[in-house]
């Protein structure tokens, strides 16, 4: 069996590549075509095991996430089979693929949520995920400026994300960065609202994919309040780990709120449907994009992509 490295996973496939192969995997999910396992951590010693999976027939993988979290660090496989025969596939290196899916499902949100003509953007954490996601809305929208609030960002963070998203950067201040922002991602790992909701403009969309975790939360009840949709990748996962809408007092959210991103994109849920409005996304990473993008890069290099 073949292990995949980062490295390669790099140097096989596109952010665009990964959008479109999600964007299918989350079509086929909101059709009934595919299915998902809940992330269960296990943890002892101070080390968490952490397992999610998935099923789709129509891109004729399966596979199971598998990772470690020691002292707030993640180490990450993945392996594939074929559901045409069962085969195992391969194993990943899952650090690469992480990075690119998460972004990539923010996208896919984006298009269905934020507002055409968004040119600023607001980020909070400028680690992995944070670089990443800049670089995807750079080139999903026409950006004019990209704001950044991060206290412990390296100096030089600016300079280096104006390099590669071709985008005017600047580090603030968490109001600063919000105001007049219309696009806002949060990829934190703030145990606490980072921001007041009220600060949101109208028609701003946020994308909040900083934490998988119960007891930690990047929006307050004013940003949920606020907010016409919520988009999460698949509710029994997401009610169960987003802390964001975990710690939301019972009034906050309503249940005609939630919408899954497989009814997004299928058109089981029209998005937005005002300028005006305010509306978000809340990841948590589920298994379907793991799977998905895992075998796009075993069938490109099967083909000698």
């Amino acid at each position: 069996m073949q292990h995949i490295t980062d490295a390669v996973v790099d140097a096989t496939i596109t952010p665009e590549q990964a959008q479109a192969v999600l964007l299918d995997a989350f079509e086929r999910f909101g059709r009934g075509e595919a299915a998902m396992q809940e992330r269960i951590r296990t943890e002892a010693g101070g080390v968490k095991l952490s397992t999610l999976g998935a099923v789709i027939p129509g891109q004729e993988v399966a596979g199971a996430k598998v990772y470690t979290t020691i002292k707030g660090q993640f180490t990450f496989v993945i392996l594939l089979f074929s559901t045409v025969d069962g085969r195992a596939l391969a194993s990943f290196d899952a650090g690469a693929i992480t990075r690119l899916r998460t972004a990539a499902c923010s996208v896919i949100a984006a298009r269905h949520l934020a507002r055409a003509g968004a040119r600023r953007l607001a980020l909070f954490g400028a680690g992995v995920q944070g670089r990443m996601h800049a670089q995807q809305m750079a080139k999903a929208f026409a950006l004019h400026d990209i704001r950044v609030c991060d206290p412990y960002a390296s100096p030089t963070v600016a300079e280096e994300l104006q390099a590669l998203c071709g985008v005017p950067v600047r580090l603030c201040g968490a109001d600063e960065a919000v105001d007049d922002a219309d696009i806002v991602v949060t990829a934190s790992r703030s145990t606490t609202p980072l921001f007041g909701g009220a600060q949101l403009k109208p028609g701003a969309f946020v994308a909040a994919i900083g934490s998988s975790l119960p007891h930690t939360r990047e929006l307050d009840d004013t940003a949920l309040r606020r907010a016409s949709v919520i988009a999460v990748e698949w509710k029994p996962q997401t009610l169960r780990e987003a802390g964001d809408l975990v710690l939301a007092a019972p009034e906050v959210l309503r249940e005609e709120q939630i919408v899954e991103l497989g009814e997004l994109v299928t058109g089981q849920h029209p998005g937005r449907q005002d300028d005006s409005a305010i509306t978000l996304y809340k990841s948590v990473g589920v298994g379907l994009e793991d799977v998905a993008l895992a075998g796009l890069v075993w069938q490109r290099l099967q083909a000698g992509a």
